[in-house]
C-alpha cells in the first residue's frame, strides 16, 4: 500500500489537492544530491557500504537506490538520459577514488588524466579531443571548458549549433519503453526527460560532449548572441523543436501514460538579483517554442512540464504560465523579489512550486540542525497550502552538506506529515 500512495502523493500535488506532502530527491540534475552526501545518508542508516554511483558526471550527483529512497520516504524515480554531459554512454561502470578520497562508481567511457591541480575529462572518452570539462582538485565538480573557435560573422551557420541534436534512434526509444516500465514497478511518480526540449540551456551550449563544438559556444557570446544574432537563435530553436516533437511523440509511442512528470527545460533566466532578459525578450525569443512543445504535450498525454530556473524571476512567471508549464524549480526564495508568500499567494493555484523547501546556500550547508528544521517547516507552512507542492531542496544538496542537517531536513518534513 505505501508503494502506491508514493505515486499519489506526487499525483495530488500536481492536481493542487491537499494531502501528505510528496518528496523528490534524485529525480532530474537539478534535484539531487552529490555524491558525498549520499555515502554519508547511507553510513547514516547503516545501508550496505558500496561505492555511489555518480549518475550525473557533471555536477557528480550521486544514485538514490532503492533502499534509500524508502528510508528518505522519497516518491519520485528518475530515469535517467543514456549518455552523459560529457558524451558517453552510462553503463560499463568501473571505479574511481574523487580528489577528496571517496570511492565511486563511473561509467567505462570515463576517461581523465590527472595532475597535482585538476582533473580533466575527455568528451564521448577521446584522449586525442580537447579536455571539455576540468575538476579542480579544491572543487567537488566539473566545470566546462570554453572551446569555441574564432566567430567568423559572415559564415556563422545555425546547423553548427544543431550539431548535438537530431531525432531518437530505435534504439533509444526501446530505452525509454525499458527503463519507464522498470520504473513504474517501484510505485513512485516516474520523472523523466527528452532530448531536444531545452532551447539554449546554458550547461549544454558549450558542448562538452563535443569533440570539436562548432558555432556560438562561449558562454558570453551566447548571451549576446540573443540580443544581437535574434534571427540566427530562431534557426536553432526552430529546427530544435522539430526533432523534439517528433522525440516526444516517439517517447509517448512507447512509454504512454506511465511517465507522469517530463522534464522539459533547464534555460535559467535568473541571477541572484535580476534576470538575464526582459519579459519582451522571453515573449519573443524562447515562448513561441515552449508553447509549441508544451501544447503538444498537454494535448497529447497526460505528462506535467517541469521548468527549472534559478534566480530572481518573478517578473518572468507569468510568461512561463503562459508558455504552458506546469511546474517551476528550484523556486530560489533567497533571490531578490523571490519570497515565498507572495509567490504562493499570486502564483500556486496555477503552478506546482517543485523545490523551495531550504535554503541550500546557507541554511542547509552553514546553518545548524534547528535552524534547518525552522527553514523546512517555515517552506512546508506556505507552499503546501490547498496543494502544488513537491518538496525538494533549491537545487540540488551540495557537496559534503553535514549529514546532520540533511537528517534534520527530512525529519522536519516527516514532522509536517505526522
Amino acid at each position: 500500500m505505501e508503494l502506491i500512495l508514493n505515486r499519489d502523493r506526487i499525483l495530488n500535488a500536481l492536481n493542487h489537492k491537499s494531502g501528505k506532502l510528496p518528496v523528490d530527491f534524485g529525480s532530474t540534475p537539478v534535484t539531487g544530491m552529490h555524491i558525498s552526501v549520499v555515502k554519508a545518508l547511507r553510513d547514516y542508516f547503516g545501508l550496505p557500504q558500496e561505492p555511489v554511483q555518480v549518475v550525473e558526471i557533471y555536477q557528480m550527483l550521486g544514485r538514490i537506490d532503492d533502499d534509500l529512497r524508502k528510508a528518505l520516504k522519497i516518491d519520485t524515480i528518475g530515469v535517467p538520459t543514456q549518455n552523459t554531459m560529457f558524451g558517453f554512454a552510462m553503463e560499463n561502470w568501473k571505479k574511481w577514488r574523487t580528489p577528496w578520497g571517496q570511492d565511486v562508481l563511473v561509467p567505462g567511457g570515463f576517461e581523465v588524466t590527472e595532475t597535482d591541480k585538476d582533473v580533466l575529462i575527455y568528451p564521448q572518452s577521446d584522449r586525442s579531443a580537447m579536455p571539455s570539462g576540468c575538476m579542480p582538485k579544491t572543487s567537488y565538480f566539473f566545470d566546462t571548458i570554453i572551446r569555441q573557435e574564432q566567430i567568423d560573422e559572415d559564415k556563422l551557420d545555425p546547423k553548427n549549433n544543431l550539431e548535438e541534436f537530431g531525432l531518437l534512434t530505435d534504439k533509444n526509444i526501446q530505452y525509454y519503453k525499458d527503463r519507464v516500465e522498470q520504473a513504474g514497478k517501484s510505485g513512485c511518480a516516474v520523472v523523466t526527460g527528452v532530448p531536444g526540449t531545452a532551447f539554449g540551456d546554458i550547461a549544454l551550449v558549450p558542448a562538452p560532449f563535443l569533440k570539436k563544438p562548432k558555432g556560438i559556444r562561449n558562454i558570453a557570446d551566447w548571451y549576446m548572441s540573443t540580443a544581437l544574432r535574434q534571427d540566427y537563435i530562431h534557426s536553432i530553436f526552430q529546427q530544435q523543436l522539430e526533432y523534439a516533437i517528433e522525440n516526444l511523440k516517439n517517447v509517448h509511442k512507447a512509454a504512454g501514460d506511465k511517465i507522469d512528470v517530463v522534464f522539459v527545460c533547464g534555460t535559467d533566466f535568473g541571477t541572484q538579483t535580476g534576470q538575464f532578459c526582459s519579459a519582451d525578450t522571453f515573449r519573443a525569443l524562447w515562448k513561441p517554442y515552449y508553447k509549441k512543445l508544451n501544447g503538444w504535450i498537454h494535448e497529447n498525454t497526460s505528462w506535467k512540464t517541469f521548468k527549472h530556473s534559478c534566480g530572481a524571476i518573478f517578473p518572468l512567471i507569468e510568461e512561463f504560465i503562459d508558455s504552458g508549464f506546469d511546474i517551476l524549480n528550484p523556486v530560489q526564495c533567497s533571490a531578490t523579489g523571490m519570497d515565498p508568500v507572495e509567490l504562493k499567494k499570486k502564483y500556486g493555484s496555477r503552478l506546482v512550486f517543485w523545490g523551495g523547501g531550504v535554503d541550500t546556500q546557507n541554511i542547509l550547508p552553514f546553518g545548524t540542525p534547528q535552524q534547518v528544521r525552522e527553514d523546512v517547516l517555515r517552506k512546508c507552512e506556505i507552499f503546501s497550502k490547498d496543494g502544488g507542492f513537491v518538496f525538494n531542496s533549491i537545487h540540488n544538496v551540495q557537496a559534503m552538506t553535514p549529514v546532520e542537517n540533511v537528517i534534520a531536513m527530512f525529519e522536519a518534513v516527516w514532522e509536517f506529515n505526522s
